[in-house]
């Protein structure tokens, strides 16, 4: 069901105009940029309008309530302490003759959007690991949304944190744009962060070529595996939770307990007509939501482990920790009744950037790790060539690179 909502092949008409996009970007720069923003945002700005300046940045941060401001202040802190507690960075390493260094990159981007609602929670959990990784640059790009800018709210977290480049650009034309670089906006090293089907797809076709970039996100989802200890309301809020993001969210419950299955869906029909938001949730559960019930917690760790949520929550009383045990395959699990979604959204520490889609089978959340890289070091001296250069010979040779080989014996016949 999930992989139906997500993004364009590569030959569709799509993804063709992504691309056509992102090249027309790359060859006129910040005039590209404010067409398409004009089109796309309805508008109107002039390059030297992109970037937000200074003044408005402290401006939202001194009018920003007192109250929301100390919850933010908090949030940052749990996040920045859980990054450097998982942190690799300092720990380079050297065995004498090989080792390895690691190094911040220098220059990221962020992804906030900002379509139909702030998120200020994604400007913390995405530019928090990289400053805990040492990243120099960070450039915030967001759809210009409130009254032509972006929302007062994510200006003040971005002023919190010390981040002055924030552009009110948003969509293909703003991925394009930290990608390739144009007058106004200087091109960075690495884009992540969340964003719809046309974002994420500008993201697949830049990475590799012009920058490397965190994952190719898809729309929200939670699998909730449950059994007859779980509270049916609570398991309907969490699968509502998600449900609201948009009308392409999944949200998914594999229960063994047809009782508990019954008591979630008539909580579902009490609970989405108090949301404000009930219209995207209502279409994303009649297209993308189940309640599926099975034959014991092996098949539903089975379906959990093909699925692969960006989002596992495991609601079975005292026997949570055991299903946790045989799940190989999450963005990230939430263990117990008192653990819903929200708590890893805004506040535990680990980032809320999670892999979607399935691709939790070989991708994993963004951490402060996905802004190092790594770069080997190899020092030999006389001795230890000498040691090794018949067999370094050897080897080249055997692939036909006679100058590799050439380059060991010169130091042996040559010294």
């Amino acid at each position: 069901m999930t992989l139906a909502a997500r993004f364009a092949g590569s030959a569709s008409k799509e993804n063709r105009r992504v691309i056509e996009i992102l090249d027309d970007v790359a060859r006129r720069g910040d005039e590209a940029v404010a067409e398409y923003t004009e089109k796309f945002d309805a508008v109107r700005l002039k390059p030297e309008q992109y970037r937000i300046d200074k003044a408005a940045l402290k401006k939202a941060h001194s009018e920003i309530d007192g109250h929301l401001l100390a919850s933010l202040r908090q949030a940052i802190e749990n996040v920045r302490e859980y990054q450097s507690e998982i942190f690799i960075g300092g720990n380079s390493f050297s065995s004498g003759t090989t080792g390895i260094k690691y190094t911040p990159i220098e220059r990221v981007g962020l992804c906030v959007p900002g379509a139909s609602v702030p998120l200020p929670s994604t400007v913390i959990m995405t530019a928090v690991p990289a400053q805990v990784a040492g990243v120099c640059e960070i450039a915030v790009v967001s759809p210009p949304r409130y009254d032509g800018g972006i929302h007062p709210v994510i200006l003040a977290v971005c002023h919190e944190l010390g981040i002055d480049e924030v552009y009110r650009v948003g969509g293909v034309q703003a991925v394009a744009a930290l990608a390739a670089g144009t007058q106004s906006i200087r091109k960075v090293d690495k884009i992540v962060g969340p964003g719809n089907k046309w974002v994420q797809s500008a993201k697949k076709n830049v990475a590799g070529d012009y920058v490397g970039i965190d994952s190719v996100a898809g729309p929200s989802e939670v699998l909730i595996i449950a059994d007859e200890e779980a509270n049916p309301a609570w398991v309907a809020a969490d699968m509502l939770s998600q449900a609201e993001h948009a009308a392409d969210s999944s949200a998914i419950v594999v229960t063994d307990s047809e009782p508990l299955a019954k008591q979630i869906l008539k909580e579902l029909e009490k609970q989405i007509a108090e949301l404000p938001r009930s219209a995207d949730a209502q279409q994303s559960l009649k297209e993308f939501g189940a309640v599926i019930v099975v034959d014991g917690m092996s098949k539903a760790v089975e379906i959990a482990n093909d699925f692969a949520a960006e989002h596992l929550q495991i609601q079975c009383g005292g026997k949570s920790k055991q299903v946790v045990d045989n799940i190989r395959n999450a963005g990230a699990i939430f263990i117990g009744p008192y653990t819903p979604v929200a708590v890893g959204d805004y506040w535990a520490g680990p980032s809320h950037t999670l892999p979607t889609g399935t691709t939790a089978r070989f991708a994993s959340a963004l951490t402060s790790n996905d802004f190092i890289k790594s770069i080997s070091i190899i020092e030999y001296g006389k001795e230890k060539l000498a040691e090794s250069a018949e067999d370094i010979v050897r080897l080249a040779e055997v692939e036909g690179l006679d100058a590799h080989a050439r380059s060991i014996k010169i130091r042996q016949t040559h010294p």
